[in-house]
């Protein structure tokens, strides 16, 4: 029986946020996590968005194009005490932005890691940029090959911070209006 390239998990596609980046991260977002609502786009194993839910997140929305690793997110969620805070979604990241802008949901906190060697780092951020999926007040976190330099502004972005791990980058971004945050 010959089975469909949508659900095969290929772990070759899949380069997760190493344990040092993910401690890392949640020290920047160190008061920021507890009661909010998170968007882990490009989610793959959906290790940061169960962090996010372990550091107290109302709410967590994993989008992940894979019909494997959705799955395998469900499965590490079932059963769990936070599972009625989680909401996977099989899309890509693109299509779910638009999705949530024309249903006016917000996030609080949008962590995305797509591909390093693709272009849908920038893409994303444009797209994230465009909407109003990011509540006032709210923080964008980009990860990044660190041979990669994202733009300092968009038109309602604004990069606050780098972080450096390596070959990976943390960006911060916030809404302009609201760029009086600390991330120290």
């Amino acid at each position: 029986m010959k089975r469909s390239s949508k659900t095969l998990i290929k772990p070759r596609d899949l380069r997760p946020t190493t344990g040092k980046v993910r401690e890392a991260l949640f020290d920047i977002l160190r008061g920021k996590v507890k009661d909010s609502r998170f968007l882990d786009l490009y989610a793959g194993t959906g290790a940061v968005g169960i962090d996010a839910l372990r550091e107290g997140a109302s709410e967590v929305v994993f989008v992940e194009k894979s019909v494997g690793y959705s799955n395998k997110i469900k499965g590490l969620i079932d059963g769990r005490t936070f599972a009625g805070k989680a909401v996977v979604m099989n899309k890509k990241a693109l299509s779910f932005i638009e999705w949530a802008e024309s249903g006016n949901m917000t996030f609080d906190i949008i962590f995305l890691d797509p591909p390093y060697h693709t272009e849908e780092i920038s893409l994303a951020l444009i797209a994230i940029d465009g909407s109003n999926i990011l509540d006032k007040g709210g923080t964008v976190i980009a990860e990044h090959f660190s041979k990669r330099e994202l733009p300092e502004n968009f038109d309602t972005l604004q990069k606050i911070k780098d972080y450096n791990y390596g070959d990976s980058i943390l960006s911060v971004y916030v809404l302009r209006a609201s760029h009086g945050d600390s991330y120290d």
